[in-house]
């Protein structure tokens, strides 16, 4: 049985996959039948490139895509498969915001308000 699967390539620590229409039972990284695309996950923007013509010749003719090749064609085909991350605070950054508000929250609370007292009247003396 024919699938379509990623060929782990480059060196170590910085990934470079192809994308591979390979008989189920061979080496991951062994020979394959054809190239269908690549995938450069540690690149900065990371890199996508499918030729969907040929994937969808593949599929056609039986071979099964894996998970992760289903879920990057998925991705492939929204149009934007890595779209840019806003930029967030850490957790302790976000705790540090919290902590500061309640700070100034319990300081206004526990400020007295202008409490007017007025001097106990003296008895007149006698």
């Amino acid at each position: 049985m024919l699938k379509v699967k990623l060929a782990r390539f480059g060196k170590r620590n910085q990934p470079h996959y192809r994308i591979v229409v390979n008989e189920a039972r061979d080496k991951r990284d062994g020979s394959y039948v054809a190239l269908v695309g690549h995938y450069a996950p540690t690149q900065v923007p990371k890199t996508l490139e499918i030729n969907m013509e040929e994937y969808k010749k593949w599929i056609g003719q039986g071979a099964q895509p894996t998970d992760t090749v289903a879920a990057l064609v998925k991705r492939y085909e929204s149009g934007n498969p890595f779209p840019e991350k806003k930029d967030q605070l850490s957790k302790k950054a976000k705790a540090k915001v919290v902590a500061e508000k309640e700070a100034k929250e319990s300081a206004k609370a526990e400020a007295p308000a202008e409490v007017k007292t007025e001097a106990p009247a003296e008895e007149a003396t006698k």
